[in-house]
C-alpha cells in the first residue's frame, strides 16, 4: 500500500503537478485566431485605399504605405503563431526585463527620439521608427501580471497591492510627460487602472487614484496650449475651421459621405489630402466613407467578438498569471479600438490612438500581434476548450 506523502513533500507535489500542467500544449482558440487574421487583412486592405493618394504625393509610389504594412502584417501573424506555442510562463520573469526595455527607450526618447507630427515620441532604428510607449503598454500588461501572481493573497494591503504598481505608473507618466504624450499617459493609466481592479485592489484606492488624475489633467490641459486647443476644437470644431477644427470636420464629412452603404471601395473623397491622418489614425472614417453605416458596423462588431473572446481565453486560463495577463492584453485593446472611434467620431477630444490592426505603423503592428499571440499562448493551456 502506497504511503500517504507527509506535509513537506506536498508542495512539491504541487509544483511538479503545477509544471506538467503547464508544459501541455493544446489547440490555440481558432475563433480567436480566425477574428485576429480577418481584422489584420480588412486592416490592410482598407490601408492600400486610404493611403495611395498620399503614398502617391509624398513619396512618389501609390503603394508605399500599402507595400510596407503588407510586409510587416505577415511578418506579425508568423511571430503571432510563434508566440503562441512558447509556454507562456516564461514571460512571468521576463516581464520585468521589457518593463526596464522600455523604461531606457523612454528615457532615449528626449535625447536621440526624431519628431513625427510635431511630436518627439520616435526612436529611428534603421529601417522604421518606433514608440516606446507602445512596447511599455506591454510592459505595463506583463510585469503587473506577474506581481498581482506573487502577492496573491496581499493585493488588499497597500504595500503590496497598491505601493508598487502606483510607483511604476508615476515613472512612466512622469517620462511620458516629458514627450508631451498625453494619450499615452490616458491609456497607460487606464490600463494599469483595469490591472489593478483585476487583481484585487480595494475600491477606496481608485477614488484616490481618480482625483489625483483628475487634478494633473486639469494642470495638464491648462498648461499645455495643444491640449487645451484640442478641448476647444472637440467642443465646437466650426470655431476654428480652417485649423484646430480642421481635421474632426473633415473626418465627420467622411463619415456622413458613406450613408448606409458607402460610396464603395477605393471611391472615398476625403483621402484626397482633404483629411490629414487618413491612413493612420483617421483611417476609420475613410473606412465608413467607401463601406457605410453596415461596413463600419461589421469592422466595430468584429472587434467586440474579438474582445468578448479575449476575456473568454482569461476566464478560463489555468493559473493567475494566464489570466490576469490575457485580461489586460484584450483590456488594451479594447480601449485603443473604444477611444480612437471615439476621436474620429467628435465623441472625445484628439488624443492621437490609433486603431489596432488597421492604422499605419509596422512596429505597433507587430506588437500588437506579439500580443495577439500571447492571449493564444494562454488559450493552449486553458482548461475549457467549449465553444
Amino acid at each position: 500500500m502506497q504511503e500517504a506523502p507527509n506535509a513537506a513533500q506536498l508542495p512539491q507535489q504541487e509544483k511538479k503537478r503545477e509544471k506538467i500542467l503547464l508544459d501541455e500544449r493544446g489547440l490555440l482558440d481558432v475563433p480567436f485566431l480566425a477574428l485576429t487574421v480577418l481584422l489584420v487583412i480588412i486592416g490592410v486592405v482598407m490601408m492600400f485605399s486610404a493611403s495611395y493618394a498620399r503614398a502617391y504625393a509624398e513619396e512618389g509610389k501609390a503603394t508605399y504605405y500599402f507595400a510596407r504594412q503588407a510586409i510587416f502584417a505577415i511578418l506579425g501573424v508568423g511571430i503571432m503563431l510563434f508566440v503562441s506555442k512558447i509556454n507562456y510562463q516564461i514571460w512571468r520573469g521576463a516581464s520585468f526585463i521589457v518593463l526596464a526595455v522600455s523604461l531606457v527607450f523612454l528615457m532615449l526618447v528626449p535625447i536621440i527620439g526624431t519628431e513625427e507630427g510635431g511630436a518627439k515620441r520616435w526612436i529611428w532604428i534603421g529601417f522604421t521608427s518606433f514608440q516606446p510607449s507602445e512596447l511599455t503598454k506591454l510592459a505595463i500588461v506583463m510585469s503587473f501580471a506577474s506581481l498581482m501572481s506573487t502577492y496573491r493573497e496581499k493585493m488588499q494591503t497597500f504595500r503590496y497591492g497598491v505601493l508598487p504598481f502606483a510607483a511604476i505608473l508615476i515613472v512612466v507618466c512622469a517620462l511620458l510627460a516629458l514627450e508631451r504624450h498625453f494619450s499615452g499617459i490616458l491609456i497607460i493609466l487606464a490600463i494599469g487602472a483595469s490591472m489593478m481592479f483585476l487583481g484585487g485592489v480595494q475600491l477606496r484606492w481608485f477614488a484616490v487614484g481618480g482625483i489625483l488624475v483628475a487634478a494633473f489633467a486639469v494642470i495638464y490641459l491648462t498648461t499645455m496650449g495643444y491640449a487645451s486647443d484640442r478641448v476647444t476644437a472637440w467642443r465646437d470644431p466650426m470655431s476654428d475651421p480652417s485649423d484646430t477644427g480642421y481635421q474632426i470636420l473633415q473626418s465627420l464629412y467622411a463619415i456622413g459621405s458613406g450613408g448606409l452603404l458607402g460610396l464603395g471601395f477605393g471611391r472615398s473623397r476625403q483621402k484626397y489630402l482633404y483629411l490629414p491622418e487618413e491612413h493612420n489614425d483617421y483611417i476609420f472614417p475613410i473606412v465608413c466613407e467607401e463601406l457605410g453605416f453596415v461596413g463600419a458596423l461589421v469592422v466595430i462588431l468584429l472587434f467586440v467578438l474579438l474582445i468578448v473572446r479575449g476575456y473568454w481565453i482569461a476566464m478560463h486560463a489555468r493559473d493567475r498569471f494566464g489570466a490576469l495577463m490575457a485580461a489586460g492584453l484584450t483590456t488594451h485593446m479594447a480601449l485603443q479600438t473604444f477611444l480612437n472611434i471615439g476621436v474620429v467620431t467628435n465623441f472625445l477630444p484628439a488624443t492621437g490612438i490609433s486603431l489596432p490592426f488597421f492604422s499605419y505603423g509596422g512596429t505597433a503592428l507587430l506588437l500588437q500581434l506579439f500580443e495577439m499571440g500571447l492571449i493564444l499562448a494562454v488559450s493552449r493551456q486553458n482548461d475549457n476548450k467549449l465553444l
